[in-house]
């Protein structure tokens, strides 16, 4: 199964918002979420510290910021495309 990491931060309302659009499409999609918090890594905090929420599909960088339903629709299938 497809795996859609969601690097957040503690507190960080469009990480909560990112996740909860991506819970509404997993059942849909067939993919499942993780989550990893950035909080106190300071490796993760370097690379994702302004830029979270910060989506990957299978570990292949997706998109920061927000989730835009259409673009991940269309990402996750050419991901599977080309699998």
């Amino acid at each position: 199964m497809t795996v859609v990491t969601v690097y957040s931060r503690t507190g960080c309302h469009l990480c909560e918002d990112a996740i909860e659009i991506l819970e509404t499409m997993k059942d849909e999609l067939s993919f499942s979420i993780e989550v990893k918090f950035i909080d106190g890594n300071p490796e993760l905090e370097k690379i994702y510290g302004e830029q979270i929420p910060v989506t990957h599909i299978d570990g292949i960088h997706h998109d920061f910021w927000k989730i835009d339903p259409e673009r991940f629709r269309s990402s996750l299938s050419k991901y599977r495309q080309h699998q």
